[in-house]
C-alpha cells in the first residue's frame, strides 16, 4: 500500500497541480522523503551495509583464484661454470672407493699396510685429502648439457586458500557488517525524522496563515460595512470626518495585513512544493486550511525515559558505534593470535622445472598448512590495542552525554507542550471574550449608542485575540511533534 502511494504521489508530480489538488500531511510527508537526496542517500547507505555484510560472510569460504605470469629474463641459466672432469672410480658396498690399479700414485708400507705418495713423495689418506689423487681416467660432464633456456618463463597456478583460525577476526568483521547495517538503518530513521519535521513545521505554517487570511478576510467585511454605515452617518451629521477617516485608516491596516500573510503563504507553498518535489509555482490546497481548530494528539506522558531513549535513532545509531569499536578490538587482537589456513595449488611452468627445464609446460599439484605465528613486534599490538579501548571509552562518553542530553531535550519538549496547551486555552478563553466585545460593540453601533472608536478597538482586539488563538494552536500542534521526535515516534 505504501509503494502505491509513493507511486501515485511520483507520478502527480509529473502533472502540473490544480486549484483542485489537496494535500493531506501524510500526502507531504511521502513525497518529501522519496524526492529529498539526503534520505535517498541514507536509503543507498543501507544498500551498500547489507552487501558489505554479504561480502564479510564470503570471507568464511575457500579462496579460489587463477594467476599466470610472464618473465623475460636477459640471459640463460647453467649449473655449472665450466666443463667438470669427475674421476673414474668403483662403487662399492661401502661407497665410492678405487684401486690401485685406478690411480698415478706411487705406494709405500706403513705399518704392514699399503699407503699412497702424494707428488712429493710423501704417505697421505685419500679418505681425509682426496685431492692429492692422481687419477687415470676422468669423465666429463660439458658444460652446455647443465645449460638450459630460461629466457622466456610461462607460470599459470590455481590457487585455493581456506582459513581455518583467523584468531577470531573473520567472526569480528561479520559482527561489524551486520551491526554496520543496522547503523545505516538508525541514521536513515533519523533524516527520515528530520524530513518530517521540516515538512510538519511548513505545512502547520500554511494552515496558521490561512486561518490568520480568513480571519482578517472577516475583518475587512466588517470594515467595507462600517465604512458604509459611518459614511451614511457622516451625512447626517451622526459621526465626524475623523471617525471616518479612522475607519479607513484601519481597512488600510487591515489590507496590508491580508498582503503580508498572502506573500507568506506564497512563500511557504514555495518551500513546500520544494520539499515535496513539485513545481515552484504549483497551485494547491492542503487538507486541514478549513479545520475550525487543529485536533491534538492525546499525552504521550506515560512513556518512561528508558522506553523514550531507547526509540531515539541517536542512541541507537551511539550504541551501535559502541558495538562496532568494541569488535574492532577483538580484531586487533586477533593479530597478536596464530593464524591457520589451509592451502593447495596446482602449478604449470614452462620450461617445465619438474622435468629437465623442457620447453613445454609441466603441472604439478600441491597442498599444505600454512602457519603464522606472532613473535616479537616491539609491544606494537599491545600499544594498538590500548587505542582501540581508548576508541571505545570515548564512544560509550558519547552515548552517556547524548542520553543526558536527549533526558534533558524530553523534559523541555514536555514543558513546552504543556505551556502550549495552557496558553491554548487561555486564548480561547481570551477569543470568547473578544467576540463577545465585539458582538455587543456591534449591536451599540448600530443601536449608536457606541461611538466609531470603541467599534474599531473591538475589532482590533478579535482580530489579536483570533490571531493569538490560531498562533496558540499551531505552536501546541508543533510542540505535538517536536516531542514525538524527542521521544523518538515521530510519524510511526
Amino acid at each position: 500500500m505504501k509503494k502505491f502511494l509513493v507511486f501515485t504521489i511520483s507520478l502527480m508530480s509529473c502533472f502540473p497541480f490544480s486549484a483542485q489538488t489537496v494535500l493531506t500531511l501524510e500526502d507531504c510527508r511521502t513525497m518529501a522523503l522519496s524526492n529529498n537526496k539526503g534520505h535517498k542517500m541514507a536509503e543507498e547507505e543501507v544498500a551498500m551495509a547489507a552487501y558489505k555484510k554479504k561480502a564479510a560472510f564470503t570471507k568464511y569460504l575457500p579462496d579460489l583464484s587463477l594467476k599466470g605470469a610472464y618473465i623475460r629474463n636477459e640471459k640463460e641459466m647453467s649449473l655449472i661454470c665450466e666443463n667438470m672432469y669427475l674421476p673414474i672410480g668403483t662403487v662399492t658396498e661401502s661407497g665410492f672407493a678405487f684401486t690401485q690399479d685406478q690411480i698415478n700414485n706411487k705406494w709405500t708400507i706403513v705399518n704392514g699396510q699399503p699407503v699412497p705418495l702424494d707428488a712429493n713423495g710423501q704417505p697421505f689418506n685419500p679418505k681425509t685429502n682426496p685431492e692429492k689423487i692422481m687419477w687415470k681416467e676422468y669423465t666429463t660432464i660439458p658444460k652446455d648439457e647443465l645449460t638450459f633456456d630460461i629466457r622466456n618463463i610461462y607460470v599459470c597456478a590455481l590457487n585455493l586458500t581456506q582459513p581455518i583460525f583467523m584468531g577470531g577476526k573473520i567472526r569480528a568483521y561479520n559482527k561489524i557488517s551486520s551491526i554496520n547495517k543496522e547503523l545505516a538503518l538508525s541514521k536513515q530513521e533519523t533524516s527520515r525524522q528530520g524530513i518530517i519535521v521540516n515538512v510538519d513545521e511548513t505545512y502547520w505554517q500554511i494552515v496558521s496563515l490561512t486561518n490568520k487570511k480568513k480571519a482578517v478576510e472577516g475583518l475587512l467585511q466588517l470594515l467595507d460595512k462600517m465604512e458604509h454605515d459611518v459614511a451614511a452617518l457622516n451625512e447626517a451629521g451622526m459621526a465626524t470626518k475623523s471617525d471616518q477617516l479612522s475607519v479607513s485608516v484601519k481597512k488600510n491596516e487591515a489590507e496590508m495585513a491580508m498582503l503580508k500573510i498572502d506573500n507568506g503563504i506564497s512563500l511557504s507553498k514555495m518551500l513546500l512544493a520544494q520539499y515535496c518535489g513539485i513545481a515552484q509555482d504549483s497551485v494547491f490546497s492542503l487538507a486541514d486550511e478549513n479545520l475550525e481548530s487543529i485536533p491534538l494528539s492525546e499525552s504521550i506522558d506515560s512513556l518512561n525515559m528508558e522506553t523514550m531513549l531507547a526509540n531515539r535513532s541517536e542512541i541507537q545509531s551511539l550504541s551501535y558505534a559502541t558495538r562496532i569499536y568494541k569488535e574492532k578490538e577483538k580484531i586487533v587482537r586477533a593479530d597478536m593470535l596464530p593464524s591457520v589456513a589451509l592451502m593447495a595449488n596446482y602449478v604449470g611452468t614452462n620450461p617445465n622445472t619438474w622435468d629437465g627445464f623442457e620447453k613445454k609446460f609441466g603441472f604439478a599439484w600441491n597442498v599444505g598448512v600454512v602457519v603464522n605465528v606472532p613473535l616479537l613486534h616491539w609491544g606494537e599490538q599491545i600499544h594498538l590495542l590500548n587505542a582501540a579501548k581508548c576508541e571505545t571509552n570515548i564512544a560509550n562518553y558519547k552515548l552517556d552525554e547524548t542520553q543526558e542530553k536527549i533526558e534533558l531535550q524530553v523534559n523541555q519538549c514536555l514543558f513546552k507542550q504543556s505551556e502550549a496547551k495552557r496558553k491554548l486555552k487561555l486564548s480561547e478563553k481570551n477569543l470568547e471574550r473578544a467576540e463577545e466585545n465585539l458582538r455587543y460593540a456591534n449591536v451599540g453601533f448600530t443601536e449608536g449608542v457606541v461611538p466609531a472608536s470603541n467599534l474599531l478597538e473591538a475589532q482590533t482586539a478579535w482580530l489579536t485575540a483570533k490571531s493569538s488563538k490560531i498562533e496558540a494552536e499551531i505552536d501546541a500542534k508543533l510542540a505535538e511533534v517536536y516531542l514525538q521526535k524527542a521521544v523518538g515516534v515521530l510519524g510511526k
